[in-house]
């Protein structure tokens, strides 16, 4: 879709739904998301929405945004991969004419180099194991979206990558941390890859799970607005008359 086509007519809005959180830098990470969509297609009604802890939840979102006059609207998922918030709540938020979600932001090459970046800073080093943290779901296809970063990391990395998870799959964190420790030698530590998008609960019991080191999430980061941007513009071909 080409910058005139986009001046030409209104597009759909774009809602942006996180999970919530209570922690105040969480919430800043997510909101830089969406404020650097805003930048980069000041053309776009963009909304914020949550499917927990946080208000207004997505289902109002998405009625509110329609009811002011949007031509559509388009959810994207600010999660990491499917589940049940994709699933079942943001299902039946767009459950309505000239609604439509977008695939959740991975697995997506991009945040796959951000995990990397963020081990960088972190100090990662020749002899250290490498511990893949997510938040888990009991949805199998969310576990093979994980498997599939991991792999993507352990290629970028040129080292192996196993993972641990916060709830909904196992081994848990603490346990995977603690298999990673019986393998080491030397003075190699055990280094967490925060495979989560902000600060808040999750984050917290990884910084407990017993790690030498843990890498900070991936938000803020310029190439999360774009995937965000890629997902909403793949979902355009759901509205015929701008395809």
């Amino acid at each position: 879709m080409t910058n005139a086509l986009h001046a030409a007519r209104p597009a759909p809005a774009l809602v942006g739904c996180s999970h919530g959180t209570d922690n105040e830098d969480g919430r800043a990470a997510i909101r830089s998301i969406l404020d650097g969509v805003r930048t980069r297609r000041p053309d776009l009604v963009v909304r914020e929405a949550f499917v927990d802890v946080q208000q207004p939840e997505v289902a109002d979102v998405v009625a509110g945004v329609l009811a002011d006059g949007a031509p559509g609207v388009v959810v994207v998922p600010l999660l990491l991969s499917v589940g049940f918030h994709v699933k079942v709540d943001i299902a039946a938020a767009v459950d309505v004419p000239d609604a439509d979600a977008s695939a959740p932001l991975g697995p997506d090459g991009r945040l796959v180099e951000i995990l990397a970046d963020r081990l960088a800073t972190a100090g990662l080093r020749d002899g250290d194991v490498v511990v893949l943290a997510a938040a888990g779901s009991s949805d199998p296809a969310a576990a093979l979206a994980v498997e599939a970063v991991a792999a993507g990391l352990a290629d970028a990395l040129d080292q192996p990558v196993t993972i641990g998870y916060g709830a909904g799959a196992e081994p848990r964190v603490p346990a995977a941390v603690a298999a990673a420790r019986d393998g080491l030698s030397g003075d190699g530590r055990v280094v967490v890859a925060s495979y989560l998008l902000a600060p808040g609960y999750f984050h917290d019991r990884v910084l407990e799970a017993g790690a030498d080191v843990v890498a900070d999430p991936l938000a803020p980061d310029e190439r999360l607005v774009e995937i965000v941007l890629d997902r909403y513009e793949s979902t355009l071909d759901g509205f015929p008359e701008l395809a």
